[in-house]
């Protein structure tokens, strides 16, 4: 019997999703759950839209939820909120508010009796296994994670809320000296500044004041005061042609050392490079749905983290199809 899946929220996030249910045979998505009038909403599937008052209604037709808000104010809202009546599994993303998170969305599901899994994309999520694993293999090391080239989402936002500004991109890039010198087991320490460039393309308001808005970009804090910010003013059809894709991606590295007198140097390195940030997030996603379903089904209750499933709850495939293909 397939996995039914739920979809609350219908973005880029939900619409990956669709896409990525039709790639997994043990996977049926069974509708869309929105807080706008479901009439407006026209998925890619085909799959029906209800409105959110709709969900409670309808717990016994979904075997897990999959929470497409936003970290912000979204997720620390709902996934407490659902983790009670649903096994459900969130992308939220904001670092330091993750044990808070955590607490909250851990009480609600035990209460449930349902499996929550929490932070599950690629940062959080993939980077971070591959921190621990790096971590516990190198025990004498150091981290460095390095995002990009790719689009941040939040930080074009924040541009585009800027007076003046008619639309924004803005892209992430490591510094490649930097990628080269952590590379070669140089083991530097290394400013937020020393890391990453940030290179912002934006469609200014006719008659807007561009070195006012170039000002406010370099100097916003938390945002880009700490980096090396390029501003490019660029036409709305310039934008559209060469920027629409979200593509993204990055690279956790581990350095450490070996033997009696530490003579040995060695780098474990992941990377990612995405065409679509949201499609690839939405994959990760619907591999630890699978994984929230089987838990559950073994009375593991309460929230998770990828730290807490086991590689093989994630596949599709059989224990000895595991063996044969992939050990």
């Amino acid at each position: 019997m397939a996995i039914r899946l739920g979809i609350l929220g219908y973005g880029n996030l939900a619409r990956g999703i669709e896409c990525a249910v039709k790639q997994n045979d043990d996977m049926e998505l069974q509708a869309v759950f929105t807080r706008r009038a479901p009439e407006s909403v026209k998925t890619q599937s085909g799959v029906p839209v209800y409105g959110i008052r709709d969900l409670e209604g309808m717990k016994e037709d979904i075997d897990v939820l999959m929470l497409c808000g936003g970290s912000a104010t979204d997720l620390p809202e709902q996934t407490p909120k659902y983790a009670r009546l649903f096994n459900v599994v969130d992308s939220f993303d904001t670092h330091a508010k993750i044990p808070e998170h955590f607490a909250k969305v851990d009480a609600s599901a035990k209460e449930g009796g349902k499996t929550a899994l929490i932070s599950v994309g690629w940062d959080p999520g993939m980077f971070s296994l591959n921190r621990l694993y790096a971590n516990a293999i190198l025990r004498d090391g150091k981290d460095y994670t390095f995002w990009g080239k790719g689009v941040s989402q939040g930080h074009s936002d924040a541009i585009r809320r800027i007076p003046g500004v008619k639309n924004a991109k803005q892209y992430t890039i490591p510094v490649e000296d930097a990628l080269r010198r952590v590379r070669a087991s140089e083991n530097p320490e290394l400013t937020t500044r020393q890391k990453h460039t940030r290179e912002c393309f934006v469609v200014a308001e006719e008659g807007a004041d561009l070195k006012q808005i170039e000002n406010e970009i370099k100097t916003m804090p938390n945002y880009f005061a700490d980096y090396d910010t390029t501003v490019h003013f660029i036409s709305e059809e310039e934008l559209l042609r060469d920027h629409a894709g979200i593509p993204h991606g990055g690279f956790v590295i581990r350095t450490g050392k070996t033997g009696m007198n530490k003579e040995h140097d060695h780098v474990i390195e992941y990377s990612l490079k995405l065409d679509s940030n949201p499609e690839f997030t939405s994959c990760v996603l619907v591999a630890y749905a699978r994984a929230a379903y089987r838990m559950n089904s073994r009375g593991s209750f309460g929230c998770k983290t990828v730290f807490d499933v086991a590689p093989a709850d994630l596949s599709p495939l059989s224990p000895e199809e595991m063996r044969s293909h992939l050990l």
